[in-house]
């Protein structure tokens, strides 16, 4: 399997609050044995279609770095080097952290929920500056300028956030021919999704990213997009993108 034609992302493990089914974001939650189970899974469809990898990129939070240790683990390579940045940090919820649907659906309505959590375009009501859940208080991000941070986030919000990431340091990084894994949440990989297959933003709407399944994107020569495939058996193998 050659260098630099290809990244594999992934969505981390089942979550603590994927129990209570709530909206999780910035919050620092752990993975449950589920998740680690899933992240151990996916590093052994990893090894037997035959990737390796130089280096992992994850965010801030502490379950991607959870399914980072654990997907390495079952790979047999524990001391690929795992690199974490905030840019690649679940959207965030804003008001909505740490309630479930049910009590955001009492508290402003189910149609309004739905188009933010759903939609591209328009963020959750923003956290108050002097709310305990502000990332401003919170020592993960203590070298950031406070005015910086997000306290609310709609899906482009995460997108334009994460980008710049992807175009310095990610891309760079395969021309270079690193063979790298990006694990992160299901919005920021939605945003990335979105950007390298070219979907519009309705067609962004549908697009699910599942937990622990490895999705693999293979690039010509000029980082286009050649195909994509989800390794969610231990045979499956690349295959043009629709």
């Amino acid at each position: 399997m050659s260098a630099a034609d290809h990244i594999v992302l992934l969505r981390h493990g089942h979550s603590e609050w994927n129990l209570s089914d709530r909206f999780t974001g910035w919050t620092d939650i752990p993975l449950t044995g589920v998740g680690l189970a899933e992240a151990a899974a996916a590093g052994r469809r990893l090894a037997q279609a035959g990737y390796d990898f130089d280096e992992v990129h994850g965010s801030v939070l502490q379950r991607t770095r959870q399914t980072a240790d654990a997907l390495l683990a079952a790979m047999g390579t524990p001391a690929v080097p795992l690199f974490t940045d905030w840019r690649l940090n679940e959207r965030h919820y804003g008001a909505l952290q740490g309630l479930n649907k049910r009590e955001i659906f009492s508290t402003w309505g189910e149609a309004a929920a739905r188009r933010w959590w759903r939609g591209y375009t328009e963020p959750p009501p923003p956290l108050d500056w002097d709310d305990p859940r502000h990332p401003r208080f919170d020592s993960l991000y203590a070298n950031l300028v406070p005015a910086e941070l997000p306290a609310s986030e709609s899906l482009r919000d995460c997108q334009q956030r994460m980008m710049p990431y992807w175009k310095a340091v990610l891309v760079p990084r395969i021309e270079a021919g690193r063979r790298i894994l990006v694990i992160s949440h299901g919005n920021t990989l939605r945003g990335l999704v979105m950007h390298l297959d070219g979907l519009s933003a309705e067609a962004m709407e549908q697009v699910e990213i599942p937990s622990g399944v490895p999705l693999v994107y293979r690039f010509g020569p000029d980082l286009s997009v050649q195909g994509h495939v989800w390794l969610d058996s231990p045979d499956a193998t690349p295959t043009p993108a629709a």
